[in-house]
């Protein structure tokens, strides 16, 4: 596996300085966690994003969605907006396995509320997808509840990127895409708050592909041709894009919606037109606390929910730190990943096979 982010390169994208890792997981708390399959007819898996290590089903995080293009088949996202609230880590898988998958992350929950000794007679699972049709027989439906558990024991800070977990068989821009996440440091208020993206990418046309603002893409599309290889460009945008937000600062349900909106600049900015038939997703919390009465004891002490949000009037960080994120997310998710044959024999490149390239002959003098 490469491991390299878009930095390695030298390429620096947005103003804002970045977390220690630059992954989702410089927000405290949050970890991920990946199970990947690969053999002779899959190439796929399953990836989580836990909020914090505690029992989401009785430490709720304040939640919201935002459907850019709704072709796709992501799973809780009604009462994701009706409440605000997330009770469950969060899945990536492919498009087949999210029934399954739902129901790993009950049979999670459940496991934990019975060790916890809470009663639990009702789930909401959220669970976000890619189609890896091209690279893995996805017919099998080979993701599950044991997948599942098994990411959630993996999860750590420091977590693999590119073409692993969820991102195993799934595509960017034509070339070998996968998860990829960056984030984003800043200081409001006196305070200093992280916010952090996570992608699943499997989308976009080649020719379209910006890094930073250069037209990597088109230069792509030539080398793809000159090549005596059998590898052809994307022409079309089919496939989705999953994209995961999660930071530390005080924000509402309204607000967090507001911020995920941002998220289409960042993938803009890579070169996407959010096509017809990509399912382009978003979803995400806050740790910030939420349910507090004025003693700091939780909402079974006081019949009124009493929360800190962010003043309106300095919320653009936030909104550029989103876009930044989401941009490099998905850069990081192209340059992590190495080549990959699918079970069909069809081949997707790594974009490390022709940026530097492109670096050397556009290198300013």
């Amino acid at each position: 596996m490469n491991c390299k982010q878009i930095r390695d390169y030298g390429i620096k994208i947005g103003s804002l300085p970045t977390g220690r890792l630059n992954k989702i997981t410089d927000v405290p708390g949050v970890k991920v966690g990946h199970y990947t399959l690969c053999d002779e007819r899959h190439r796929t898996g399953v990836t989580v994003i836990l909020p914090h290590e505690g029992n989401l089903f009785t430490n709720k995080v304040t939640a919201a969605a935002h459907v850019i293009n709704g072709f796709g088949k992501t799973c809780g996202t009604v009462q994701l907006d009706e409440l605000g609230s997330l009770e469950t880590p969060i899945a990536l898988t492919s498009t087949l396995n999210v029934g399954k998958v739902a129901d790993g992350l009950v049979g999670l929950t459940l496991a934990r509320c019975s060790e916890d000794g809470v009663e639990c007679t009702s789930v909401n699972a959220v669970v976000g997808e890619n189609n890896d049709a091209s690279m893995s027989d996805v017919s099998d439906r080979i993701i599950g509840e044991a997948e599942v558990f098994a990411a959630v024991e993996a999860a750590c800070e420091d977590f693999d990127e590119g073409d692993v977990g969820a991102g195993k068989g799934t595509f960017c821009y034509g070339l070998k895409g996968g998860i990829g996440s960056a984030s984003r440091v800043f200081t409001l208020g006196g305070g200093k708050y992280t916010l952090g993206a996570l992608v699943q990418t499997n989308f976009g046309v080649t020719a379209d592909l910006m890094i930073a603002g250069m037209p990597v893409g088109e230069y792509i599309v030539s080398e793809m041709r000159r090549r005596s290889e059998d590898i052809k460009p994307a022409a079309v945008d089919r496939g989705s894009v999953m994209i995961v937000i999660g930071c530390d600062l005080p924000l509402s349900e309204i607000q967090l919606r507001r911020v995920f909106r941002r998220a289409v600049i960042g993938l803009a900015r890579t070169g996407s037109y959010v096509g017809h038939g990509s399912g382009d997703i978003v979803l995400g919390f806050t740790t910030f606390p939420r349910n507090l009465d004025n003693s700091g004891k939780g909402d079974e002490h006081n019949e009124y929910r009493v929360t800190g949000a962010l003043d309106d009037r300095y919320i653009e960080t936030v909104f550029r730190a989103a876009a930044e994120s989401v941009e490099e997310a998905v850069l990081n998710s192209m340059t992590a990943a190495d080549r990959v044959v699918g079970y069909s024999g069809k081949v997707l490149c790594s974009l490390n096979e022709f940026l530097p390239g492109y670096l050397a002959l556009n290198r300013k003098e």
